[in-house]
């Protein structure tokens, strides 16, 4: 305040010369102020990582509703998948008839639910990115005035898709149990 007159200021920058050692500046500015009370000094290295563990703790509630999501969408696809087995009761019993096993009917739905997933994994993976684009180059900007750099992370997100799709394929083919059982061959006697 005495240098400015500013009651509101309550931050400042300085840029050191090139070569000047960062201790020596802080303790001649600290002997300058006076040791005065509520000072805080911090290269932008503290102040980056700072703002990043600070990030890093905001985001642990979006790791918790990623997880939520997870498990809602695996819940989806085998409420989903168990509806539709019921519903297709008698095209599988029909399948059993002709000669095809309870094995193939599981694989059957086995690629059902990867095909489902897979191209859930892909949507999601693009509107992800498309969102991240937006956050680190309008948001970002616009609120915070600065952005970083954009890093995908491709093997843990491939690794991420792969999980999820081998998950959405178990949980349709346990959903589908029921089209496995002999009552599907029942199911086309009553048919008739």
């Amino acid at each position: 305040m005495n240098l400015t007159g500013d009651t509101l200021a309550n931050d400042a920058a300085i840029w050191i010369a090139p070569g000047a050692a960062l201790p020596g500046v802080e303790r001649a500015l600290r002997e300058r102020l006076g040791n005065a009370q509520g000072i805080e000094i911090a290269s932008t290295r503290e102040v980056r990582a700072n703002s990043l563990a600070l990030f890093d703790r905001t985001f642990a509630v979006t790791y918790a509703l990623e997880i939520a999501a997870v498990l809602i969408g695996l819940f989806g696809i085998s409420v989903s998948f168990g509806a539709q087995a019921l519903a297709r009761r008698r095209e599988f019993g029909m399948l059993r008839h002709i000669g095809m096993s309870r094995r193939g009917i599981g694989a059957m739905l086995g690629w059902e639910g990867a095909i489902v997933s897979i191209f859930g994994a892909a949507v999601g993976l693009a509107l992800g990115w498309i969102t991240g684009l937006i956050l680190i180059h309008v948001v970002n900007r616009q609120s915070f005035h600065w952005s970083m750099d954009l890093h995908v992370p491709w093997l843990p997100l491939a690794a991420l898709a792969a999980v999820l799709a081998a998950a959405s394929i178990v949980t349709a083919v346990w959903s589908g149990r029921a089209a496995m059982s002999d009552d599907v061959i029942r199911a086309v006697r009553e048919d008739w």
